[in-house]
């Protein structure tokens, strides 16, 4: 394509997509410092111990969303299935050869690198349904195959990680499947009944566990367990509370000293709320709103279908994973130990959420090229039909050669 280059959704979505997200990553590194250094320094002797881990994912990452970005989207539509093939392997070698932590099995580990499977399958249900919502709308697949197929895919990877348990990332795969399904423009009525029995099947598997109907006792009132249930959001509390409009100084923490758990990675929200106040918070909020208006601006902005899909449903998983560790956070719903991407400390998070922006960054790139080449290729085929001059086009010497006929005869 000759020209001024053209991306979907425009330059500004693209470039706005690419500052929110290494702000994000920035950020975060330093965050995860922050927020583990003391507890690193008194159990493993070194204050950077999670800073380099991060810094080695956030590496493989920017590669692996450079690559990513290059390719076109639509030449390697296989990454969806591969992803969730390789995720159902790996979620089942959890069950069996699984690393245990905070009462769950969900990493394996791989020599000095852990890995959570449960990330990849995220990603690998929301490629391989809107993979499938593309062939249904093109025809290429009935409604009833279509509904078997997304059932069975999600199903079976929900399935396996509810028994990991981990019930807040089962929630969040769900929730971006549905999404993708709605931006697909699915029949309304199908999924209200989907959206009805999701919410019954989640509100029947919190009932029959005790721990699961502890954290929504918590949420309603975290001061009836305080030293239990609502331990860890009421030390969120205080460190929001102690932040104020402009936190009490980088580095200078005081619930990272053994009070709030998991400051670096399910919690990491609360300690950006105490060192740097509503300012540094509302600058985070503010930084997935552009990646959620950029991600949209792109989708709308694609000339294909599977690229509107890709674009939407990729953005919708990355938000919708922001919100809810942001709502659970500050009490808006019950804690469910999801990570906030981007930002939160974890190598497969990072790699993948990142790998997700690249994807994103694809459909910006070749997704405007669908319908501009298709316009190039007719002026260039008018501009050869004028280079010819007198000797006419193909078709033109063909009605000529007809009306010179005729007037022969």
């Amino acid at each position: 394509m000759s020209g001024r280059a053209t991306y979907a959704g425009g330059p500004g979505a693209r470039y706005l997509l690419m500052f929110a997200t290494l702000f994000l990553v920035a950020g975060g590194l330093l965050m995860v410092y922050s927020a583990s250094s003391a507890a690193d320094v008194v159990r493993l002797g070194d204050g950077a111990y999670h800073l380099k881990r991060q810094a080695a994912g956030v590496g493989v990452g920017l590669v692996i969303m450079l690559v990513a970005m290059a390719l076109d989207y639509r030449r390697v539509r296989w990454i969806g299935p591969a992803l969730w093939a390789g995720s159902i392997v790996g979620l089942g070698a959890v069950l069996v050869l699984g690393v245990g932590k905070w009462g769950a099995t969900r990493w394996i580990a791989l020599g000095p690198v852990t890995v959570q499977p449960s990330e990849f399958a995220k990603i690998g249900c929301v490629l391989v349904t809107a993979l499938l919502v593309q062939q249904y709308r093109s025809g290429r697949i009935d409604g009833e195959r279509f509904w078997v197929r997304v059932a069975g895919a999600v199903g079976l990877a929900a399935a396996l990680i509810m028994l990991q348990p981990d019930m807040g990332t089962t929630i969040s795969l769900v929730g971006a499947v549905f999404l993708v399904l709605l931006i697909g423009g699915m029949n309304l009525k199908v999924l209200g009944a989907v959206a009805i029995g999701g919410v019954s099947s989640f509100a029947a598997l919190i009932a029959i566990a005790p721990y699961r109907a502890a954290r929504i006792t918590a949420f309603v009132d975290p001061w009836a367990d305080p030293l239990g249930s609502g331990y860890q959001s009421i030390q969120a509390m205080y460190a929001f509370g102690s932040g104020g409009i402009d936190g009490v100084g980088l580095g200078l923490s005081r619930q990272k000293f053994f009070y709030l758990p998991a400051a670096h990675t399910d919690f990491i929200f609360a300690i950006i709320g105490e060192e740097l106040g509503l300012i540094g918070s509302l600058s985070v909020l503010l930084a997935f709103g552009a990646i959620a208006y950029a991600g949209i601006r792109i989708a709308l902005g694609s000339r294909d279908a599977y690229g509107r899909l890709l674009a939407g449903g990729l953005t919708s998983m990355i938000v919708l994973q922001a919100v809810m560790n942001m709502a659970a956070v500050t009490g808006l719903m019950p804690v469910t130990g999801i990570t906030m991407p981007l930002v939160s400390y974890g190598g497969s998070s990072m790699t993948l959420t990142l790998l997700c922006i690249g994807m994103i960054l694809s459909v910006s790139t070749y997704g405007a090229r669908v319908r501009t080449s298709r316009v190039s290729e007719e002026k260039e085929r008018a501009n050869r039909v004028e280079r010819r001059g007198d000797r006419r086009s193909h078709l033109s010497g063909i009605d000529g050669g007809r009306s010179s006929t005729r007037r022969r005869a």
